[in-house]
């Protein structure tokens, strides 16, 4: 076997030309693939972070049919306090979990003494909305970000509102809000900080206090809408996913029905459907890559394999196995598919390091976002495991059609 390969890295040395453009081809093929999987990778992390980490966390339980109406806020579909209660119980003994952050929300008007607006609240507990939102506090643009995220009489307002209201951290405002049974009630709070925008659903939303929402809504009882969730690990989602549905579906209300439902991150955000997106033209990136690598071997094996009928027939002729000749052809296509993949991986690797120093920026929406690409060793396996594949498979009809020459008639070849 080492004899063979020995034999099959001489004869492709003969055409070092056509060698060295076809590794460089693989090699090519190999550093857009890897690049894109990088890049395209990190802005997936980016995005989900930001969404998963400032906003939604991970998953959430709602009152049955509320995400249907989400974005009307309705005040009649909350969760009581005894399932609630149950709920909780559930969510403590899941090692999975992290922390998770119960939220009141509601829609109000937000007066600055001279004009209103309409605005989205969030009514948290500060201490565990910070540990299941922990990028929450980085979007804090005006205004101190240590000490708690909000306290009662404080409220939180997005960049958008506070530029279009003229308002500004240290700021008196007022919040109107109707409550599930028609009555109306106000309070003024002081602007505790501004929230820098991002892209996807509470993005653009207000914080307040969880006590001071329930008081704006004039709520006799501690009920909630929402309950947001923090994994220690977002890979366990699916399979924490499905044991929390169990679990939810047996709290059951006097008819028999489920209270809650959960929700991930995934079918709460429009981004979901980028990330797909994303997955599919990774898909078809690594088909081309695939394509590249098998006609590459195939065109120059079939040549190969015509510039040297002469030398088969005398291979053949002095008592050269078959299998032998179609090993040859074999594992030259083997090398060629190994020396341009690992050449390939040798220069992404150099490019991914480059971007590490200088790492792309570029602006998405209100957002800038930063990339830092990196690769695993899962994606450099399989480049390596598909381009010596492949070239194995494009290698096989010119090989066997060598193995089987006519001794004869490839001799008297022209």
């Amino acid at each position: 076997m080492i004899a063979l390969l020995k034999l099959s890295a001489r004869n492709l040395m003969r055409y070092r030309r056509r060698t060295l453009l076809t590794a460089i081809l693989i090699a090519v093929g190999v550093v857009a693939l890897l690049l894109f999987v990088a890049t395209a990778g990190s802005f997936k992390q980016v995005m989900v972070g930001g969404i998963t980490d400032s906003m939604l966390g991970h998953l959430q339980i709602h009152h049955k049919g509320y995400t249907a109406s989400i974005d009307n806020l309705p005040l009649n579909l909350d969760l009581k306090p005894a399932a609630v209660k149950k709920v909780e119980t559930i969510l403590q003994s899941e090692p999975a979990i992290a922390s998770y952050s119960e939220r009141v929300k509601l829609g109000a008007m937000f007066s600055n003494f001279n004009e209103s607006t309409s605005i989205r609240l969030n009514g948290v507990d500060p201490v565990a909305e910070d540990k299941t939102v922990p990028a929450l506090r980085q979007r804090i643009s005006d205004g101190d970000p240590k000490g708690l995220l909000v306290e009662p009489g404080q409220i939180l307002i997005p960049d958008l509102l506070a530029k279009g209201m003229k308002v500004k951290t240290g700021d008196s405002v007022v919040l109107v809000a109707t409550n599930a049974s028609g009555s109306v009630n106000g309070k003024n709070f002081i602007v505790r900080g501004v929230l820098e925008a991002v892209t996807g659903p509470g993005g653009r939303d207000g914080y307040i206090h969880i006590s001071d929402a329930r008081e704006l809504l004039r709520l006799e009882q501690p009920d909630i809408m929402e309950i947001a969730i923090r994994l220690h690990n977002i890979e366990q989602l699916p399979s924490v996913m499905t044991k929390l549905g169990a679990q939810l579906d047996e709290i059951r209300n006097k008819d028999n029905k489920p209270v809650a439902e959960l929700h991930s991150w995934k079918e709460l955000s429009p981004f979901a459907n980028i990330v797909k997106m994303i997955d599919l033209m990774t898909l078809f990136i690594r088909i081309m890559l695939i394509s590249i690598v098998l006609v590459s071997v195939l065109n120059v094996m079939l040549m190969a394999v015509y510039e040297r009928i002469r030398e088969i027939g005398t291979l053949a002729a002095i008592g050269t196995q078959p299998n032998t000749i179609m090993g040859m052809f074999i594992y030259e296509g083997l090398l060629l598919g190994l020396v341009g993949a690992i050449a390939g991986i040798l220069l992404s690797l150099a490019f991914l390091a480059l971007l590490q120093v200088m790492p792309p920026t570029f602006a998405f929406g209100r957002e800038i976002i930063t990339l830092h690409p990196t690769v695993s060793l899962a994606d450099l396996g399989w480049v390596l495991l598909a381009s010596v594949l492949v070239s194995v498979l494009a290698s096989l009809q010119p090989a066997w059609r060598a193995s089987r020459m006519d001794p004869i008639k490839a001799l008297h070849h022209v």
